[in-house]
């Protein structure tokens, strides 16, 4: 339908915005709070703060969500974003720690909110484009997370060109970028009064007001009772968790060991570009995947690339110098399993729990999945300093062992190519899996 992809569209825009702004501020967020201490350990501390922030600000925007509206809740996240971006700024020129750390926290809200646009295309799509719709939105950070980073030196020039410290001149561009992704964001139709929670075709979701006989949106703890008695939801959850933390784990080490190992700046931003382009470039592959397959063959395929990153980072880990090829071989698989964790996670999530569920559970699993990403950010630099490399994807395997555990219910309940859905499935609220 037009309007289906007119609001896909304008959720595109957003998240591209998004992303840039983003970008834009990564490359400089550690050099800042390093300048602001004079102390290199602090650097990490920064971009623990937005993973923190994303964390934090998730639920709280998945409950607006639910009562007013995605527009709503979109909007609110980015513009705090930007005003994030802001106290940044001010951070930088007062030289205090706690404030840059507060506004680097706030600008997590846009991570927090660029994720939940998936969500949103998938209310405007409906179950039968779910990976699909999904993905496209997360192919739209590729975009933004290519672009930012050349807004770096201009963003430099801009800050010295208003009397500001150069490094937090990518902040002005971040700022601007949040801004227009919060524009974008208002200008989807939002839930109106009246309107039943099975959502709207332009992106709105649950409304306070609810059709007669229609269930009230389940609270946080009644959501989480719900989906701990049920395999399914439970591991798609626990995916999207694990997906996170593998990933924050090893991607966050891989530069300091190259550091270790003496590649300069130009090969470590090699290989972590690849990474990127893993995380995003390929959704869309994968959300047709999740769409003609299920999603449970998409996350089976993650684990399988999962593996192959692990095997690859423990043998550069064990060889007596590292390798350019194989580490980046390892970080381009890393992205894409995560990526495949997070868009088969989230449209197994989505299938596998009835409508006045899903806001809270969508934001309760970009909660934790923030707040793994964060404790694995702030763990990972001692785990490296006493195992090496080796110790941190022996780390990754352990996560990725808890993945399987929790699938080992899950998976005979999930429908397969070729295979119906038991009937039991009924009686734990799972819906369709796959498209007929």
């Amino acid at each position: 339908m037009p309007s289906q992809r007119y609001t896909q569209a304008k959720l595109i825009t957003a998240q591209l915005f998004s992303g840039a702004g983003i970008a834009s501020g990564y490359a400089v967020g550690g050099l800042l709070a390093e300048q602001i201490t004079g102390r290199t350990a602090m650097a990490g501390f920064a971009q623990m703060s937005v993973i923190l922030g994303a964390g934090l600000v998730a639920y709280p925007l998945a409950a607006l969500a639910a009562r007013t509206g995605r527009r709503r809740a979109l909007t609110l996240g980015f513009a705090v974003g930007t005003l994030g971006a802001a106290v940044v700024l001010v951070a930088v020129a007062v030289q205090f720690l706690p404030l840059f750390m507060l506004g680097m926290m706030m600008c997590g809200s846009s991570t927090a909110a660029g994720l939940q646009a998936r969500y949103a295309a998938v209310d405007a799509a409906g179950p039968a484009a779910t990976g699909r719709a999904m993905s496209l939105v997360v192919w739209a950070t590729t975009i933004g997370s290519v672009l930012g980073p050349n807004f770096t030196g201009p963003g430099a020039h801009l800050g010295e060109a208003f009397g500001m410290h150069p490094l937090a001149g990518p902040y002005l561009i971040s700022m601007a970028a949040f801004a227009l992704a919060a524009v974008a964001a208002s200008t989807l139709a939002g839930g109106k009064q009246g309107e039943t929670v099975e959502g709207t075709a332009d992106g709105g979701a649950a409304p306070e007001v609810r059709a007669p006989g229609t269930p009230a949106p389940l609270r946080l703890g009644a959501a989480l009772r719900f989906v701990v008695a049920r395999p399914v939801p439970l591991f798609a959850i626990v995916t999207i968790v694990t997906g996170q933390m593998m990933m924050t784990n090893v991607m966050v080490m891989t530069p300091v060991h190259m550091h270790h190992q003496e590649f300069d700046l130009g090969a470590i931003g090699l290989v972590v570009s690849i990474h990127i382009a893993g995380m995003y470039a390929f959704s869309p592959v994968f959300g047709w995947m999740s769409d003609r397959w299920g999603p449970g063959t998409v996350i089976a395929s993650g684990v399988v690339v999962f593996i192959a990153t692990i095997v690859l980072g423990v043998v550069d880990a064990s060889a007596s110098a590292s390798s350019m090829t194989l580490l980046t071989i390892a970080l381009l698989l890393l992205g894409v399993g995560w990526s495949m964790f997070l868009i088969g996670g989230s449209a197994l999530l989505t299938a596998s729990v009835p409508q006045h569920a899903k806001v809270t559970l969508q934001g309760a699993s970009d909660s934790a999945m923030n707040l793994g990403g964060a404790l694995m950010a702030a763990t990972a630099g001692t785990v490296l300093a006493m195992g090496g490399f080796l110790w941190i994807n022996l780390m990754a395997t352990g996560v990725l062992l808890i993945t399987l555990v929790f699938s080992v219910k899950a998976v005979p309940l999930m429908k397969w190519p070729g295979r119906a859905v038991p009937a039991a499935d009924a009686e734990l609220g799972i819906e369709r899996l796959t498209t007929p």
